[in-house]
């Protein structure tokens, strides 16, 4: 028992649950020999055995001698742990043998448990170590390394990112990345942040609100089983790069000198342009100005007067011009417009005379008091050309020819086309006939007859400008008042016909005339917030009353703005003016705006009354527009009344007013009195 003397003897004793207790606390607490003694202990307890032992492993340098001695495998499903060793008492029992077993299959569940756990552990601490491993190396990179989530919340966050963007971490992780976009317009879900893989350049904003250009690149990321989790987003800054490429797009396209596009991106433009024009069956115009004595100033002042001087024409031409038109310095001092938003080709000599006028006021630089003109060449889309540069070089040729055959090169205009020459040049004299119309008298008044087929009596008149010519006699309406509507000279005419219509209809109030209503049209130019004012102001000059006008509005009018219409009309209405709604059926308007407008009668065009009663369409229109207007509580007046069938069929439906050659044409104020006087009734 030499070798039994050197364990140390067990004293206690156990039951099984107190060392099943014994040995769970020892697996948690201890580790190694302490361990391996304990159990030992345990063992030799549970047994009452004076020596206990547990060999870890195979079991190697078990107990040798002549005793008796216990043992059991301690292993799980895949591992030996050890084995219990107890000795000391000359016999075991088998019940000794089932507690040993019992205990030694504890001690491998506790075993295996705690195997795992270190285990887990231990990779849990290399994964963290990895993780700083590469959070290290990508703070180490320059560029800005974010992941987020599919829904667009980020997840991670590098020191790149935080330099780039200017936001910690801590102030970006959990928030979405839509918090860094610059433009609202651009969204986080789309086919390119989904898939990710590919380059894009985006505008991203800073913590400091600065927006910058980004190069992007996004990747999709993955969980272990290859399912995707979210995105990794690589950023630069590129902002210099694209700055540079800007400087670069500039200088290509755009003259250094005036800011204006070159004749590079002009070409573009006007091609791109045409396209648009040929869809749309539009036409289109390219302006070609020559700056006269330009050359002149330059040799003599010097370059940096001229290129000033180029500069300051340049800013007016731009300030003359709508948005939507394009103008470029060419070389020198000629320049290049594109018009392409015009309903005629005859408009760009309107343009054309703008842009004269624009540089009648001297240029006052260095101290020199400079005057320059300009003489423009027009080519026509599609008559002259489909091709940019084909209708660039054609208004140059229609430039030099304007040239040779102006007196006044500052006031030179040509087409390329010698029958638009000729046009032109008739619609410029009509054109400054009229301005000096407005101001020599050669305008007057004629008033039309309204007749109310209730009464059969005259109940009201249309004042008609006329223009009587001092060597062509009367100009019709139909060459004048179109070219004044294009040129802007019918709100100064429109102003005229107010004050005269007011003038005359005052003169009849004073000589004891019936009241009636003279009606007077007003363009979509004139309906502007400063007509009621001006109508209160006309009327009270003259001590009219305000029964005696009407205001004549087109459909055209009723499309603009319309809040701004409805302001208008409702101030004019309060001054007591009758409104009328006419050439109704030509337009577009809506009948839910119609009852909102404060209109007092609709006017069926001329063109619904000439096919009355042959025509069944045009009859059914009037028939309509008489019901509906009835129905709205509004008065209904025909225009263009010419024959009894057609007075007949609009008595039958039951309009109000009719108006027309029928009865009588336009009348001089003194013909009109007259039959005012006469108390003339409508035909029967």
């Amino acid at each position: 028992m030499s070798d039994m003397q050197a364990l140390v003897a067990i004293d206690a004793s156990l039951d099984f649950v107190g060392a099943s207790t014994a040995a769970s606390d020892a697996v948690l607490r201890l580790r190694g020999a302490s361990l391996y003694d304990e159990l030992g202990r345990i063992a030799g307890a549970l047994l009452g055995s004076p020596v206990g032992r547990f060999l870890p492993g195979a079991g190697v340098g078990g107990l040798q001698g002549n005793f008796q001695v216990l043992r059991q495998v301690v292993a799980g499903a895949a591992e030996q742990f050890g084995v219990y060793e107890v000795a000391g008492r000359d016999a075991y029992t088998s019940d000794d043998a089932r507690r040993l077993a019992g205990l030694a299959h504890l001690t491998a569940s506790l075993l295996q448990v705690h195997s795992l756990a270190v285990r887990s552990t231990h990779a849990y601490a290399q994964m963290e170590a990895q993780l700083a491993h590469q959070s290290q190396i990508l703070d180490q990179i320059h560029e800005s390394v974010l992941t987020m989530d599919q829904m667009g919340y980020i997840t991670s966050w590098n020191r790149g990112a935080e330099e780039l963007f200017g936001y910690t971490a801590l102030e970006a992780i959990g928030r979405n990345i839509l918090f860094l976009y610059a433009d609202e317009d651009e969204g986080f879900h789309d086919s390119f942040a989904e898939q990710g893989g590919r380059m894009m350049e985006v505008r991203r904003r800073k913590k400091s609100g600065e927006v910058f250009w980004a190069s992007l690149s996004l990747s999709p990321l993955r969980d272990l089983a290859e399912r995707p989790i979210g995105l990794i987003a690589y950023l630069t800054d590129i902002t210099e790069r694209k700055q540079a490429e800007e400087q670069l797009h500039h200088l290509a396209y755009y003259d250094e000198l005036t800011g204006l596009p070159n004749r590079t991106l002009f070409a573009r433009l006007v091609d791109q342009a045409l396209m648009v024009a040929q869809r749309n069956e539009a036409a289109g115009c390219v302006l070609f100005i020559d700056l006269n004595r330009f050359k002149r100033i330059n040799d003599t002042l010097g370059r940096r007067i001229g290129d000033e001087l180029l500069r300051q024409a340049a800013q007016r031409f731009r300030a003359t011009l709508r948005d939507e038109d394009v103008v470029a310095r060419l070389s020198g001092d000629e320049f290049a417009v594109g018009l392409f938003d015009i309903r005629q080709h005859f408009e760009a000599t309107t343009v054309a005379q703008k842009l004269q006028a624009a540089l009648d006021a001297p240029f006052l630089i260095g101290g020199h008091d400079l005057r320059v003109g300009a003489s423009i060449g027009i080519s026509v889309y599609p008559q002259d050309g489909s091709e940019a540069e084909t209708l660039l070089g054609l208004a140059d040729i229609a430039m030099e020819r304007a040239k040779q055959l102006e007196a006044n090169p500052d006031r030179s205009v040509a087409f390329y086309s010698q029958d638009m020459n000729q046009g032109m040049q008739e619609r410029m004299r009509i054109e400054s006939g009229l301005r000096q119309a407005l101001g020599n008298g050669e305008l007057t008044l004629y008033y039309q007859p309204k007749f109310e087929l209730g009464t059969d009596r005259i109940v009201g008149a249309e004042a008609l400008v006329r223009w009587v010519h001092p060597t062509r006699g009367i100009v019709p309406p139909g060459e004048f008042i179109p070219l004044a509507e294009s040129t802007g000279l019918i709100v100064q005419v429109g102003e005229w016909v107010l004050e005269q219509a007011c003038a005359q209809a005052a003169i009849w109030q004073r000589a004891g005339v019936a009241p009636l209503r003279l009606a007077v049209n007003v363009s979509a130019r004139e309906f502007t917030p400063s007509l009621p004012a001006r109508v209160a102001e006309t009327l009270a000059r003259y001590q009219l009353d305000a029964s005696w006008l009407e205001l004549e509005i087109t459909e055209s009018t009723l499309m603009h703005d319309f809040e701004r219409v409805t302001a208008i009309m409702d101030r004019i209405h309060q001054l007591g003016v009758a409104l009328s709604l006419d050439d109704f059926g030509t337009g577009y308007s809506s009948l839910s705006y119609l009852k909102r407008f404060p209109i007092d009668t609709l006017k069926i065009d001329r063109s619904f009354t000439f096919g009355i009663p042959d025509d069944p369409s045009d009859c059914a229109i009037a028939g309509t527009i008489v019901s509906m207007a009835q129905q709205l509580g509004l008065r209904v007046i025909a225009e263009g009344v010419e024959t009894l069938e057609q007075l007949a069929f609009l008595r039958a439906s039951g309009c109000d007013e009719v108006q027309g050659y029928l009865y009588s044409k336009p009348l001089p104020a003194v013909d009109f009195e007259r039959c005012l006087r006469e108390n003339w009734l409508l035909v029967a």
